[in-house]
């Protein structure tokens, strides 16, 4: 036992130091290769390099190679490390994706989703095509347990369309939607931080090894970037941050077997994109800055993206509204963890 977990916390222990450094090089890198975004909420707007989960996803990666390195040289291993490898690729080719949605900057505001940005990325309709490659890795080792269980049904075996339809949909849907909710300091990595310790603390409750590793991974990781990422922000996490992060949280999901208590702690992010999906995507995350540093709703009473809620609920400033909304998911981290208990998920 004191050696499986050893080798959990190792990996996790340096993937946070790795994610650090790593962030520091991105921050001067990227500032001078112009892979940089506007920051609308500080007064005077700044240029902040953009794309920072580049950095996450070197930290991820690292932190999974040291465990398959020790599993190879130094300890017999307890996890598939073909799936490991698998998992690593994924999170490699989805985060290529988000770093060319993120490379593509231009010199003056262009029309986006709902305002104007240097940032302009790829198009709507490219994005999920694109990100479906993430899926392919673990498509092609049949990752997963196809028996999936379903509240007040039971097991039901979804046989081959698990890895060849259930797989890569929930790759497109879950980084794509990871990707909505943002344009805040800290909102990204305070969201998916709560998500991922919930995930962690599962996984060691119920003996998931395989996530339990993952989990502890991207856990360490974001911890080591939202410093960065925190009010004030140094650096933007961009596309790359997201599809990353959401990468990762379906390894967890799928090689772990817990997708049911994923799509619980998931809610707020399905909530979201079905608010997005009310403007037909055409939408901004982000508030009219007031002179006193609050912000005002871009629609009105309209809502049509969680921090459209947080900004009608009161005059709040840009931080404020990370915390509500990180908030706001550990509620259902909970919520996952008492359907848990009652066995419903």
């Amino acid at each position: 036992m004191y050696h499986s977990y050893l080798t959990i916390f190792v990996p996790a222990v340096i993937s946070f130091f790795i994610t650090v450094l790593s962030t520091y090089f991105v921050i001067n890198y990227f500032s001078s290769a112009g892979i940089v975004g506007k920051d609308y909420y500080k007064g005077k707007k700044r240029i902040i390099p953009s794309s920072g989960g580049v950095a996450l996803s070197f930290g991820l990666i690292v932190g999974i190679m040291v465990y398959t390195f020790g599993g190879t040289f130094v300890y017999t291993p307890i996890l598939k490390i073909s799936d490991l490898l698998a998992a690593s690729l994924s999170i490699m080719l989805i985060t290529f994706v988000g770093f060319i949605d993120d490379l593509n900057v231009k010199s003056k505001p262009q029309k986006t989703t709902g305002m104007k940005d240097i940032r302009v990325g790829l198009k709507r309709w490219q994005k999920p095509l694109l990100t479906v490659i993430g899926a392919i890795p673990l498509m092609a080792i049949n990752a997963g347990n196809s028996y999936v269980h379903i509240p007040l049904i039971g097991l039901v075996n979804l046989s081959y369309f698990y890895p060849l339809l259930v797989l890569p949909l929930a790759i497109i849907f879950v980084p794509n939607a990871v990707n909505l909710l943002g344009g805040f300091d800290g909102l990204q990595p305070g969201t998916t931080l709560v998500a991922s310790l919930g995930f962690l603390i599962y996984c060691f409750i119920y003996g998931s090894n395989i996530s339990l590793l993952l989990s502890a991974i991207l856990f360490a990781s974001i911890l080591g970037f939202i410093w960065f990422n925190w009010y004030p922000s140094r650096i933007m996490p961009g596309d790359s941050y997201t599809y990353a992060v959401g990468a990762t949280m379906v390894a967890i999901m799928v090689l772990g077997n817990l997708e049911f208590f994923g799509i619980i702690v998931f809610i707020p992010w399905i909530i979201e994109f079905l608010l997005h999906a009310r403007k037909r995507f055409d939408v901004t995350d982000l508030g009219i800055r007031r002179s006193d540093g609050t912000l005002e709703p871009p629609y009105g009473k309209k809502i049509y993206s969680l921090t459209h809620m947080v900004m009608n609920m009161k005059r709040a400033r840009e931080w404020e509204v990370s915390i509500y909304l990180s908030a706001f998911e550990a509620i259902f981290v909970v919520l996952a963890f008492i359907l848990k208990a009652l066995a419903l998920v």
